[in-house]
């Protein structure tokens, strides 16, 4: 089994450009996380020293990449794009939340910038469908599923009066085209400047920068709609009626044509927009056929009969909403249309950090790929390395390293001086985990088959439409293309709650982390690791508090002691302790496969004090018993098992000669109860009997243990197994 746990490692790529530090300076930090690596975990499937792994995974993304851009999911657009003034960089629509950057909290703003994108959307329906696959939280999978956004409509074509033009709209409403009285484009569409007239262009620009100045988050949650007419119409092609054609913030360029038409009478927005600038509103589905008089809000239930709709009329609307495309395709100004929320991924990034995209320029050959076997193509190293806040990548001015030459045809070229994202390896990196020394191919058919796909994730929910849509994506890539043979990267998923510190999640970004350094000195890197798991359920969120640790600390010091003053007693062993040892198997594995992180350390804890209440009784521990609960702390208290698997006499490590220990349920019964005596219904006293106790040596056993306490006139005696024993007097 794999199991892969979600640990950010983009901190030289993000934080380090933000407070200026200097290479080297990142150099040592990569060097100190490597440090904290092998104090924090004893083993890993990644062999070699993390600056070797960076080396590495520059050139399989690198390789990831090209391999996109030959199968046609690589290309440049120009595009207005999420921007973050701060970080100087863009963003894809997956890190703006809540309209700021998702690393350093700015307010995004757009920017037009030529970009490099991922067509993502070709694999939309894959990523869509596959969700059923996995045994994922359905909250996640939701989240997944309306980011994708599937709906199924039609595409219309209204022509602007007076012109050879067209705008072309998206509707999943196509049965209401009758009630259509406008149109509104976002400002950022390609014809907003051109439908402007005369009197109108003044404001029609003033309107489009000042939309140009809020984030798409932003804008879906005013309530206020705000917009300017172009002063151009559209002709509504069903029914051939003229409808105002306005730029409005509330339609975004990225989804749809950037267009809407606008029914008023049936779509909350619409019917505000309209009541707002006094549009005409005309209903063209009612309830049993009935139309409303001076209507106050918008109609929206999807089920209704047609009125208003000319040769419509009298239809009901949930069959011609499925019929619509159909017809008006045949009509010839329309067609059906399968449409996604989900836009192509903006790749690019205006940064030094993160590999250069391998590709070239040339004036001849358009976009060339950097040829597989030129890759890694590494940075140069610079002085200055912060975001030019231009739109230009810092690389740009190095001319020694953007000046290459085409590898097609010879002649002088440029290099591409944007670079990927830190998606770009965070999106496989399993994959490599499991094959990092590989240098012929990404990962050996005999390692993923061995290791992969994963069989649990362990990650925050935040991940659900970043990391973990995009890890999906690239695990299709890579499978369509032969590189593996499953296409999803993670069979199980966990979401873990997040740790707080000072009434904030914990975050690099937010400057609250706690370093390990001081907790590991003081009492050691497995009381650290116990400790984190004993916070609290692993999917709930916990405050940090460095006090706690002391109780864990003290556990493990017991736990030692309990073994290494036992293993050279060759001690026998007993039915209590067969008993005990089977017990803590089974209550320990249970925990674990149940994810119950905490309670499994409070079950160590519990089985501990056990343990060393019967060696204090019966005068030890037998050996297979110290074995088992030594393998069975090992993947929690790694460094302590170790060292106590060869205090036990072992030379090769626990990881290596053991395998996870079983319990036998027969062996953990009971042959011995403790029960309650009961007179008149209290308590008086307590017997310990024979788990087949017959009822006349049970109720013996009871009266002998009452004493003095026995009713000198006992009316009746009621002795349930394993249960209860009253006595009745007078």
């Amino acid at each position: 089994m794999i199991i892969a746990v979600d640990f950010d490692g983009t901190i030289v790529e993000h934080k380090y450009p933000a407070i200026g530090r200097e290479l080297p300076f990142a150099i040592e930090t990569l060097r100190k996380l490597q440090s904290d690596r092998h104090k924090l975990i004893l083993w890993t499937v990644r062999e070699g020293g993390l600056l070797e792994e960076a080396l590495s995974f520059c050139r399989e993304r690198g390789w990831v990449f090209v391999k996109m851009f030959k199968a046609g999911l690589a290309y440049e657009k120009e595009m207005p794009i999420n921007w973050c003034p701060s970080c100087k960089t863009g963003l894809s629509n997956e890190e703006v939340v809540n309209g700021c950057c998702e690393r350093c909290g700015t307010e995004v703003t757009k920017k037009n910038l030529k970009q490099w994108m991922l067509k993502i959307t070709a694999y939309a329906d894959r990523l869509l469908e596959d969700l059923d696959k996995l045994d994922w939280p359905e909250k996640v999978k939701k989240m997944q599923s309306d980011w994708i956004g599937r709906s199924y409509g039609a595409e219309v074509d209204f022509k602007v009066d007076g012109t050879d033009k067209s705008i072309t709209v998206y509707t999943t409403r196509p049965d209401t085209l009758h009630g259509a009285t406008f149109m509104v484009l976002a400002p950022e569409h390609a014809m907003a400047r051109e439908l402007a007239t005369e009197e109108t262009k003044q404001a029609v620009e003033d309107y489009i920068y000042r939309a140009s100045t809020r984030s798409n988050i932003d804008r879906m949650a005013d309530k206020e709609k705000t917009g300017v007419f172009t002063g151009s119409y559209a002709i509504n092609p069903l029914n051939g009626k003229k409808v105002p054609i306005w730029l409005s913030d509330y339609v975004l360029a990225d989804y749809g044509t950037g267009a809407i038409m606008c029914v008023p009478a049936h779509d909350d927005r619409d019917f505000e927009f309209a009541k707002k600038f006094d549009i005409p509103i005309i209903q063209v589905i009612a309830k049993d056929g009935k139309e409303i008089e001076n209507m106050t809000e918008a109609y929206t239930d999807a089920v209704g009969t047609m009125i208003n709709s000319g040769d419509w009329n009298g239809m009901e609307s949930s069959v011609l909403k499925k019929e619509a495309p159909e017809m008006i395709e045949k009509m010839g100004f329309g067609r059906k249309k399968k449409n996604y929320k989900l836009r192509d991924w903006v790749f690019s990034r205006q940064r030094y950090w993160g590999e250069p995209i391998p590709i070239v320029h040339c004036p001849d050959c358009g976009c060339v790929p950097v040829p597989e076997d030129q890759l890694p193509l590494l940075l140069p190293e610079v002085e200055k390395y912060e975001p030019t806040g231009t739109g230009e990548s810092p690389l740009a001015g190095i001319e020694e390293w953007v000046n290459t030459t085409c590898p097609c045809c010879g002649k002088p070229a440029k290099r591409e001086t944007n670079t990927m994202p830190q998606w770009a390896g965070s999106s496989w990196y399993f994959l490599r985990y499991v094959d990092n020394k590989n240098d012929k191919e990404l990962v050996s058919k005999e390692k993923a088959d061995k290791y992969l796909p994963v069989d649990m994730y362990i990650g925050g929910v935040e991940h659900a439409v970043l990391h973990l849509l995009y890890s999906r994506f690239y695990t299709k890539f890579l499978h369509d293309i032969g590189v593996v043979d499953f296409d999803e990267p993670f069979k199980k998923l966990f979401n873990q709650g997040m740790i707080g510190k000072n009434g904030a999640k914990m975050s690099k970004s937010k400057g609250n982390v706690v370093s390990p350094d001081d907790l590991v000195r003081d009492y050691g890197c497995d009381s650290l690791r116990m400790y984190e798991l004993f916070v609290g359920p692993p999917e709930l969120d916990a405050e940090w508090d460095d006090r706690g640790i002391d109780g864990v600390h003290r556990f493990l010091s017991r736990f030692w002691t309990l073994v290494e003053d036992n293993a050279d007693k060759n001690f026998n062993e007993t039915d209590e302790m067969v008993k005990l040892r089977h017990k803590m198997v089974y209550d320990i594995t249970n925990r674990l496969e149940n994810f119950s992180l905490n309670t499994v350390v409070s079950g160590f804890m519990e089985y501990t004090n056990k343990l060393v209440d019967l060696t204090k009784k019966q005068g030890g521990i037998d050996k297979e018993t110290m074995e088992t609960i030594v393998t069975l702390l090992s993947p929690f208290a790694p460094h302590v098992a170790e060292e106590l698997w060869e205090v036990l006499g072992h030379n090769q490590s626990i990881f290596e000669s053991t395998q996870w220990p079983s319990f036998d349920e027969e062996k953990m019964k009971d042959n011995e109860i403790e029960m309650a005596v009961q007179v008149n219904g209290k308590v008086k006293a307590k017997v310990t009997l024979s788990v087949d106790e017959t009822k006349e040596s049970a109720l013996a056993k009871a009266k002998e243990a009452l004493g003095d306490k026995l009713p000198a006139n006992v009316v009746k005696e009621i002795y349930v197994p394993g249960k209860i024993i009253n006595i009745v007097g007078k």
